[in-house]
């Protein structure tokens, strides 16, 4: 049954993308109320009970919340250990919640303090990588170019290439609504058409190990 429940789901109704919105906004401001609370000394910890607490304070359920410091921020999936913040510190604050089912997933990434000349360079790069995908993304193109707008760009700044690191070593994005990971997923090879309702992460980071990683992520929603 794949196929049909594929059908019918990855193409969002107005009413769904209302929803989705809407928990899209409040999980904005909690990333916002997050980057103004921050200090020298708190925990990753503290900074994922704050989420889920401000997530319940806006109406939504918790969903996840992924919060990483420093060296740990290069890992796509966290490191399996709490870290506290200090100033200079990489600061990459992934969370979601969930809304009458559907979901939200945003990423920030940021400096705590003055950033390095690298680490601005690192952001920069990041960012043009994502508005490369934001570009690619027309009705009907692949949502394999999409993947490869973001890609391409890191590989001609000298990471990769593919899925190599320093680089992306994974997707570019991944459907969002009634699941946070859905069809239709930005990732080489996929073949299908971006259509009018069809929404989606745009989230490239730039993984570099035993420096730093930025990952910056917005849905995005297919119009006419």
């Amino acid at each position: 049954a794949q196929p049909l429940i594929v059908a019918g789901r990855q193409i969002k109704s107005r009413a769904e993308i209302a929803l989705i919105q809407t928990a899209m906004d409040a999980s904005l401001e909690v990333q916002k109320a997050v980057h103004a609370g921050l200090r020298p000394g708190i925990s990753t910890t503290e900074v994922s009970a704050f989420v889920n607490a401000a997530h319940r304070a806006l109406g939504l359920d918790p969903l996840f919340v992924a919060v990483q410091f420093g060296e740990a921020t290069a890992y796509p999936h966290g490191v399996p250990y709490p870290q506290t913040l200090s100033q200079g510190d990489m600061v990459l604050v992934d969370l979601g919640g969930t809304l009458q089912g559907y979901r939200s997933d945003i990423t920030r990434t940021y400096v705590f303090g003055t950033p390095t000349a690298r680490q601005s360079a690192l952001w920069y790069l990041e960012q043009r990588a994502q508005a490369a995908a934001f570009a690619a993304a027309r009705i009907g193109a692949p949502c394999a170019d999409v993947d490869a707008a973001a890609r391409n760009t890191l590989t001609d700044a000298g990471f990769g290439p593919g899925y190599a690191v320093p680089g992306l070593p994974h997707r570019t994005g991944h459907g969002l609504g009634l699941d946070i990971h859905e069809e239709p997923y930005i990732v080489a090879g996929n073949s299908t058409l971006l259509a009018p309702g069809m929404c989606f992460s745009i989230e490239p980071m730039l993984c570099v190990y035993g420096e730093c990683g930025v990952r910056l992520e917005d849905i995005v929603w297919m119009s006419e």
